[in-house]
């Protein structure tokens, strides 16, 4: 019984030292990793968030309420929301047929991208052929070319073919460029696929075309779920491009909306709620496709 009291003596300082001998920084760490992390994260979540909702309230409220106070009065005034903004924008021709342009230059120029990208990234990561990491660095360089540069000489060459001024010449010039980085990210996860899964399907007698459709697409569906999210928002959110490129009748959302400004300037009740409808799309895609964007981004980082 003695020598049990005594071990547990013993034992009881050098847990106390144990304690006591962690770093501050290791303590901090500790602590950090509890609550106090989670409600910090909350509060910068909403913080990010308040141009979000002040615009949302600001499309649901008058001109008149707009001009008098701001946007976070309707708090105690709930009274103030009304969908007029909204009648009023299905009314105006100019902006709901800015809105079907975006789609019809989003949607293209994102399957585009995909399935071109899709097939160069097999190409160059299990197929042989002369020069093919020659010919994959020469894409890849095209990554540092800037989308500004290639403006004017793509612009004379659209007009010569005419292009210009065309929802075509958007697509195939948002296509171009979406293709370098789309051929890097694919080549280099479908390189990561396991030899011996694709060496497999051969020896059971399928040929690229099917061992592409049915081996490696289901594989790199994360990864192409990530490039189609990053290109649907890139081009759905462009205005340089289609303001160089398009014509009264091509406009997307993003410069029907710069149009309104210039022209009628105190029309907030058409450009708040087109451009919470113009943002509202993108996050609805980002946010029904986030499984597969954070599979596709943390890709590779856990062997």
């Amino acid at each position: 019984m003695t020598a049990t009291v005594s071990r547990v003596g013993k034992a009881s300082p050098a847990g106390s030292t144990a304690r006591t001998g962690r770093s501050l920084g290791a303590r901090i760490t500790g602590a950090l990793n509890g609550g106090l992390v989670r409600v910090f994260l909350v509060l910068v979540g909403l913080f990010w968030l308040v141009p979000t909702i002040g615009l949302l309230i600001s499309s649901l409220r008058t001109p008149e309420d707009m001009s008098a106070h701001g946007w976070w009065t309707v708090f105690s005034k709930p009274s103030e929301l009304t969908v007029d903004s909204y009648r009023k924008l299905l009314e105006n021709g100019d902006i709901t047929h800015s809105l079907v342009n975006t789609v019809l230059i989003t949607v293209p120029a994102t399957v585009l991208v995909v399935a071109i990208g899709a097939l160069a990234g097999y190409a160059f990561a299990w197929m042989e052929f002369p020069g093919r990491d020659w010919w994959f660095l020469g894409v890849v360089s095209l990554l540092v070319v800037p989308v500004q540069v290639a403006l004017i000489p793509i612009a004379e060459l659209f007009g010569k073919v005419g292009l210009f001024g065309t929802i075509l010449g958007v697509i195939l010039f948002h296509t171009g460029f979406g293709l370098p980085f789309a051929v890097f990210l694919l080549r280099n996860f479908f390189a990561e696929i396991p030899r011996e899964l694709l060496e497999a399907a051969r020896l059971d007698g399928a040929g690229e075309l099917r061992l592409f459709a049915r081996v490696v697409l289901p594989l790199g569906g994360p990864a192409i779920a990530s490039l189609g999210i990053f290109q649907f928002l890139w081009v759905w959110n462009d205005m340089l491009v289609a303001l160089v490129f398009t014509k009264s009748g091509t406009q997307p959302i993003t410069v029907a909306l710069q149009t309104q400004v210039r022209q009628f300037g105190n029309n907030i009740d058409v450009l708040a709620p087109g451009a919470f409808i113009s943002m509202v799309i993108p996050l609805a895609v980002f946010f029904a496709f986030q499984r597969q964007f954070v599979s596709g981004v943390m890709a590779g980082a856990v062997k």
